[in-house]
């Protein structure tokens, strides 16, 4: 769809939007990518920052993904976060490129359609707009279901390890975690840009509780330098190299969901230059306080690591926690950190909500004509789209009682399926649409700007492949150790795995190593990485959806300025881009109805 960057295209009456929704500029700006004011926009810069690294959650995200980086060791912990986080600012720098550039909610599946050839644009566009909302859904199933084990995990510390909650305890957590935060993000629209300063504050303060506390409670068995930036371990069955390169999924899983800058972008006060900063600065901060962090963990963790990985409290940061500060101040910092966990929710699900209602907008998610309207009432928020996203994440929850496996495979579609979104339109710009591509305020330059694409592209597809090997080795029941996808009911035996907190256990007897209770169920099956499975099945599905189905009536970004509002100057802009609009409708914005869009079409695939 035409972005009709000059601004003289953009007349008072089409750029305009009510005064209590946006500045002038502002809505000027979304007018020249073919949209109208809808959103209010409350976020500043800082917040759009905040949303980011909200969701983030710095702490509590290396908590739970701390089990990938124990197994190479303190070289893992410290060298393997700071390698891979790097190479995620990379990918950063390039999507800022484009969020400048272009900043509307639905961007990344928009810059894919703009970009791509025209063959391609289409259905490469409905795989990005699904594979992001489906990406960003299941982000938020992770968090909440950590929340749970988090919340859970308090009590089995109290207990000292003798209570195990069931899977329906668990899930009824996690299930009360997802209807709080659509509640929440629901009546709490108008301040919700300052509660991302509230929740900024609320990270930071217990990551400084963390790296003050941690070294003065092992002041006496604090680990030296050498072994903090040297030791090398291989707790897995991999060789030791690819053992490090799996200890990249700590930050792969801990710096995700920038995007949300993208998504909020419609909601944000200077969107041409929130956006980069959104970006950068949130991957920047965890880059820093996470290598932070990682150091002080290298610094005070119990060199038998055996023991953090078998902890009964199920969790080995609750283990550090424990061996350096003793019962009860773990369970404030644990309390703290289940706390930061599920403030991550409610900002996660305001940017899944916002993707899911752009991808509604343009037509091209089921039942798109009820998740379209805006909600004056609650403050100009889509709101069905809000509870539309909170009923996908309960429904994916309960594979947690069915199919735990299958469950952990549903969560990674947090990394697998947010790299291919955030790919493709990187891929579509180099590739088909680099003259068509106009910087914004924020550009890396002409000599920086594509090699950093083509770099970002790397190691999202690296990333990708990552993913999907299963982290105990190709053989997990060999000489050392074995990664399982649990019963949950055996809650204590466990530790979290990944930021979708899946629990593991590995558990020593004599020299070999079992899994207790449950040796022979051990099959191949079950320690199997379904990640490609799940992920190949959504990234199918959504194309056969296309070329089956959609493919009849899905064009791309549809105008939602009102036609007759379009001057001539900026019809003649449009057509000239192979473009057609047919008339709206004219409806107020802000009302919980329907609205009917124009409809778009780029060159000869007009509908019959």
């Amino acid at each position: 769809m035409s972005s009709l960057r000059d601004s003289a295209l953009i007349d008072r009456g089409v750029a305009t939007a009510a005064p209590s929704l946006a500045s002038e500029d502002d809505a000027a700006g979304l007018a020249k990518l073919g949209y109208k004011q809808e959103l209010r926009r409350n976020f500043t810069m800082v917040e759009v920052f905040g949303i980011a690294f909200s969701i983030m959650g710095l702490l509590p995200s290396i908590a739970s993904v701390l089990a990938y980086s124990i197994p190479a060791g303190p070289v893992g912990m410290v060298w393997g976060w700071f390698l891979a986080s790097g190479l995620i600012f990379i990918v950063g720098l390039a999507m800022a490129d484009l969020g400048s550039a272009m900043p509307t909610s639905g961007g990344l599946y928009w810059w894919t359609h703009f970009f791509a050839s025209p063959a391609a644009r289409n259905p490469l566009s409905f795989l990005v707009g699904y594979s992001n909302t489906l990406g960003l859904v299941g982000g938020l199933c992770s968090i909440d279901y950590g929340f749970s084990l988090m919340f859970l995990s308090v009590i089995v510390i109290a207990r000292d390890g003798n209570w195990t909650p069931t899977n329906g305890q668990i899930y009824g957590v996690f299930l009360a975690a997802v209807l709080c935060h659509a509640i929440l993000s629901s009546v709490m629209s108008r301040i919700m840009g300052k509660l991302q300063t509230v929740f900024v504050v609320m990270n930071f303060v217990l990551i400084a509780a963390t790296i003050i506390a941690l070294p003065i409670g092992a002041r006496n068995q604090r680990n030296s330098t050498r072994y903090i930036f040297t030791q090398t371990e291989n707790l897995t069955s991999w060789p030791a190299g690819w053992t490090f390169m799996l200890s990249w999924l700590s930050p792969i899983w801990t710096i995700g969901a920038f995007d949300s800058c993208v998504h909020i972008s419609e909601e944000a006060r200077n969107s041409a230059k929130a956006v980069p900063f959104g970006i950068i600065a949130s991957i920047g901060s965890c880059w820093f306080f996470g290598f932070i962090i990682m150091i002080v963990l290298a610094a005070t963790i119990n060199p038998d690591l055996e023991s953090i990985t078998g902890s009964k409290f199920g969790q080995p940061m609750a283990q550090i926690y424990y061996d350096a500060l003793g019962k009860h101040a773990t369970m404030g910092l644990m309390s703290l950190l289940f706390i930061v966990q599920f403030l991550m929710g409610i900002s996660i699900l305001v940017a899944a909500s916002r993707q899911a209602w752009a991808f509604s907008r343009d037509g091209a998610l089921p039942f798109s004509s009820f998740f379209r309207p805006i909600s004056q009432r609650f403050g100009y928020i889509p709101l069905r789209a809000v509870w539309g996203c909170a009923f996908m994440a309960a429904i994916l929850g309960l594979l947690s009682l069915i199919a735990p496996a299958a469950a952990q495979a549903v969560f990674s579609l947090a990394v697998a399926a947010n790299n291919v979104a955030w790919g493709i339109p990187i891929f579509s710009r180099v590739v088909w649409g680099q003259k068509k591509f106009k910087p914004g305020p924020f550009y890396m330059g002409d000599r920086f700007s594509v090699p950093i694409a083509w770099a970002a592209l790397l190691f999202l597809a690296f990333g990708i492949l990552l993913s999907m090997f299963p982290v105990g080795g190709p053989n997990p029941t060999g000489k050392h150790y074995f990664m399982i996808r649990p019963p949950f009911k055996s809650f204590g035996a466990f530790r979290w795995s990944t930021r979708t907190s899946i629990f593991m256990r590995w558990t020593k007897l004599s020299s070999a190593l079992r899994y207790r209770g449950a040796a022979d169920m051990e099959t191949a099956a079950e320690s199997m990485n379904y990640t490609i499975v799940i992920n190949s099945a959504v990234w199918g599905a959504a194309l056969a959806y296309y070329y089956i189905d959609a493919r009849k009536w899905f064009t791309g970004p549809k105008i939602t300025i009102a036609a007759e509002a379009l001057s001539e100057e900026q019809m003649v802009a449009i057509r000239e881009e192979g473009l057609d609009v047919k008339g709206v409708e004219g409806e107020e914005v802000g009302r919980d109805v329907e609205e009917k869009s124009p409809e778009v079409y780029y060159g000869n695939d007009k509908k019959s």
